[in-house]
């Protein structure tokens, strides 16, 4: 028996972005991360509901990350991660505003982009898709102990890298809306 359409269709509209978000990241392919995406959703069809409900994200997470992994081992060989465009700005922004949030962005993602692919997937998969670090565990087959070591280690690493900004920020009275 398989899931029902009704709860597919929730699903695909809950998670086809993020997941081909996150496929994209590990792929470095649009093509690639939408088929990758449908292998997961087709994947789900055959699932029974309830057997999977309650751990759904996770779940999604983990076959969309097989299939992703299954492409590159096939396609070719590991490459170094890109990141797409994530935040457009908002049209009611002034220019400047706009231009200042698209540097800190790329500031950001190009310093994430510096740290161990591991550390890059956790912190990605905890803040840019919200998930706990026991669901994080589980698609990345780490301990979750392991995963909040990597993930403190990452934002140590960024902290630091972010410092010196942070720190004439700060003596400017300039909000950096950064945690401390």
């Amino acid at each position: 028996m398989s899931a029902p359409a009704d709860w597919i269709e929730k699903c695909v509209e809950r998670f086809e972005r993020p997941l081909t978000a996150y496929a994209w990241r590990l792929l470095g392919d649009a093509d690639d991360a939408r088929d990758a995406v449908q292998d997961t959703f087709l994947r789900l069809c055959r699932q029974e509901q309830g057997a999977i409900e309650d751990r759904l994200a996770e779940w999604l997470f983990t076959v969309c990350r097989n299939c992703a992994i299954d492409r590159m081992r096939k396609d070719r060989p590991m490459h170094s991660l890109s990141e797409p465009q994530l935040a457009e700005p908002s049209p009611a922004a002034p220019p400047s505003s706009a231009m200042e949030q698209a540097e800190t962005l790329d500031g950001v993602l190009t310093a994430l982009s510096a740290l161990p692919p591991n550390q890059q997937e956790c912190i990605r998969l905890k803040f840019q898709q919200g998930l706990s670090y026991q669901e994080i565990s589980g698609i990345t087959q780490l301990s979750v102990t392991n995963v909040g070591y990597l993930i403190h280690m990452g934002i140590k690493s960024l902290r630091a890298r972010f410092a010196p900004v942070l720190a004439a920020n700060a003596g400017s009275g300039m909000d950096t809306g950064v945690p401390s």
